[in-house]
């Protein structure tokens, strides 16, 4: 019998011993199948080889194993690790001096590295060093003996392991992100957005891409991305047939895959005019096909010529199922949505009717997400004695169920109008008719009984935003207009009072109604968005429909508004010849307490925006005093007045009128009388004040000068 292979790890086995390692390089091979092989010669086969390193002496011995993979002839190396120095680069001895010195300290009988060997032709190769660190009685390292062997092939095994890993993970991430951001697609156009849009191509491992579907017997193109050109016009509608690519994959439910832009163009040779177009590389055509039908089809292009793996056609295929999915489920939000729109528009009005002495517009934008359409509306009524009703409202919810009651709800106010109702009576039944109706909604409403003639605005309010009024010189005010509970609820709850406001429009004014939906968007205060529109009034168009489309393709225009919106602009038309005047006017009814108070607020905000500086408290006293002496000694509410003047100095002007043709009579009251001061201070307050007879009644007037430096101005 053979003897047994010497054992590498002993400690007395002399690796310098043993057969030649040339002769086990040559003939391993060809050992016959009955004769034994040795340990040498196991080593060699595996390109491995054996050390021993005495670390007391600092030899090191090699086995020509060993002296193979460090790729060193006999007379190269002189048994010390040094020896290595020609064959080892100095960053590599680092490394391995480094593990071994960790090993060392941490007190570990074992150590390996990874480390780069030169060779003689100058190729670089991997090697691999294992070795056992044998101690001492007392703990104390004294030898290593391990086994070093060429790792190349080892580590690119691995790499290429690590390459499939990451083309894997890429796909997934590819199809991850893919499926995310066509999930969050409501509509067609929000898919073509995704596709389209930044990195829309490379979430295929494209360059570029086109999208059609199928429409009858045609195939329609509707978005690309990526292309060095825009798609020929007479290539965006075709037949559906197999002259082109998209057209094709769809008519024969099949995927087609193409290398190069030449076999793109042989196979369909009527692209051959637009080769400019087309990208140079490889392609590839996907049908999209959900639940059995064919909906479109799917274009991707690379700049480089290639062939597709497998895995890449597969990839391809399962976005594309993606694709379809979600472009099936956006063609049937599209049509609901289509669906529920055209229902609610049928359901505002059609037309509006003329308007003597001014013009009116309207806009309505449905929310821009959501299949849902809500409960917003306008309208436009004619009144007996030439005057309009104006209305815009909002029921509660965004259902086909809020848009059903918003139809109902708008032909009774619309009826109750129409018999000359006042607006507060309009709101009342209104109310009243919401709470017989069955069902839970309620709605807001303002309702505005115009007199264009005269300029007078009698409006009431339930629940909603009151008007904005810019006048001829864009001073934008949100008037205070008191209001009761929303329609509906305030029949349940017992208040069904809606109490009535009159203002003013002054020829070139313009008054705006809305629903929130122009003002309020989720996560944001509605001050915000009421200062928004204030702005976007004062700075934009003064053409009526200019500044409609303004407010409601810019300032309402949202990706994400879940609300809709209802707009109406009322103008008043400028009286031919005159001067637009500054002006306020307001109306205080006979039994309203509170009428003074909002007065004075009104009075104070227009000064401010005239900029009257310290004349305004004396202002704000007389209006107090000349309306409370309209509202004690006559039987009729008082109209306030107030405009400021041209000149130098400019001066402010304040006019209370009332029905009664009773003249004021200015006494002198004791020092405890608790009346009969208020002319006196209206005397003592304004530069000039009087009385003038006016048709049924009287007004008195007081003027104001604007102190140099404080000049009223306009602002802008």
């Amino acid at each position: 019998m053979t003897d047994a292979p010497p054992d590498p790890f002993d400690a007395e086995y002399d690796p310098r011993a043993g057969r030649d390692w040339r002769l086990v390089e040559e003939h391993a091979p060809g050992v016959s199948h009955g004769e034994p092989i040795g340990l040498r010669e196991r080593l060699s086969l595996n390109r491995m080889g054996t050390f021993d390193w005495d670390l007391d002496r600092g030899s090191l011995d090699l086995d020509p194993g060993a002296m193979d993979v460090f790729d060193l002839r006999p007379d190269e190396y002189g048994g010390v690790p040094a020896s290595l120095v020609g064959r080892v680069p100095p960053e590599e001895c680092r490394r391995l001096d480094e593990a071994l010195s960790q090993a060392l300290l941490d007190g570990h009988s074992s150590y390996g590295a990874y480390f780069r060997v030169q060779c003689r032709d100058g190729a670089q190769r991997w090697t691999h060093a294992q070795g056992r660190i044998l101690h001492t009685a007392d703990g104390a390292p004294y030898r290593v003996i391990g086994i070093v062997r060429e790792a190349t092939s080892e580590l690119a095994d691995s790499a290429l392991l690590r390459s499939l890993q990451q083309e894997r993970q890429r796909q997934t991430v590819m199809v991850q992100q893919t499926t995310a951001a066509l999930a969050r697609a409501l509509s067609v156009k929000d898919v073509t957005r995704v596709l389209t849009g930044s990195g829309g191509a490379r979430r295929f491992g494209a360059d570029g891409l086109v999208l059609g579907l199928v429409e009858n017997d045609d195939f329609e193109v509707i978005a690309t991305a990526g292309l060095e050109g825009e798609v020929p016009e007479d290539m965006m509608t075709s037949r559906l047939d197999d002259t082109l690519p998209l057209a094709d994959a769809a008519r024969g439910r099949r995927a087609v895959f193409l290398g190069t832009r030449g076999e793109l163009i042989a196979r369909y040779p009527r692209l051959r005019p637009y080769t400019e177009v087309l990208p140079a590389g490889s392609a590839a055509f996907l049908p999209l096909i959900a639940q059995d039908t064919v909906i479109g089809a799917l274009g991707l292009f690379n700049a480089e010529p290639a062939v597709q793996s497998p895995e890449a056609r597969n990839l391809a295929l399962a976005l594309a199922g993606v694709v379809a999915q979600s472009v099936q489920r956006a063609t049937l939000f599209d049509q609901e949505r289509e669906f529920a729109t055209g229902l609610q528009a049928t359901m505002l009005p059609r037309r509006l009717p003329p308007i003597e002495g001014g013009a009116v517009t309207v806009r309505y934008h449905p929310a821009s997400v959501g299949r849902d359409i809500g409960g917003d509306w306008y309208d436009v009524i004619a009144l007996p004695q030439g005057r309009t009703g104006l209305v815009v409202g909002d029921v509660q919810g965004h259902d086909t169920h809020a848009a059903a009651v918003m139809g109902q709800l708008r032909i009774a106010l619309r009826a109750y109008a129409s018999e000359g109702h006042s607006p507060e009576t309009v709101l009342v039944r209104a109310s009243r008719f919401l709470a017989e109706l069955d069902t839970e909604r309620f709605a807001t409403c303002t309702y505005i009984q115009a007199d264009m003639e005269s300029g007078a605005l009698h409006l009431a309010r339930a629940g909603h935003l009151g008007p904005l009024i810019s006048n001829s010189s864009r001073h934008i005010d949100w008037p205070e207009v008191r209001g009761g509970l929303p329609l509906g609820l305030a029949t349940v709850f017992g208040r069904d009072h809606f109490p009535e406001t009159q203002l003013f429009l002054e020829p070139g004014s313009t008054l705006l109604l809305c629903t929130d939906g122009l003002v309020e968007q989720p996560g944001q205060d509605i001050t915000a968005g009421i200062e928004a529109l204030s702005a976007a009034v004062r700075t934009g168009p003064t053409e009526l429909e200019a500044l409609a489309d303004r407010l409601s393709d810019h300032l309402w225009a949202d990706p994400g508004s879940e609300d809709d919106m209802a707009l109406l602009l009322l103008h008043r038309l400028p009286v031919s010849g005159a001067v637009a005047t500054p002006r306020l006017r307001l109306h205080v009814h006979q039994a309203d307490p509170s009428g003074t108070a909002e007065v004075r607020s009104a009075v104070r905000r227009t000064l401010d925006q005239w900029r009257a500086g310290t004349v305004v408290h004396n202002i704000e006293v007389a209006a107090s005093e000349l309306i409370a002496n309209a509202l004690t000694h006559t039987e009729s509410g008082a109209l306030v007045s107030m405009e400021l003047l041209p000149g130098t100095p400019r001066r402010i002007r304040l006019e209370v009128e009332d029905r009664s043709s009773r003249w004021p009579r200015r006494r002198s009251p004791g020092e405890t009388a608790t009346s009969g001061r208020g002319l006196m201070l209206v005397e003592a307050l304004a530069d000039e004040w009087g009385a003038e007879p006016r048709g049924a009644g009287k007004a008195l007037w007081c003027e104001f000068a604007v102190p140099d430096g404080q000049e009223a101005a306009r602002p802008g």
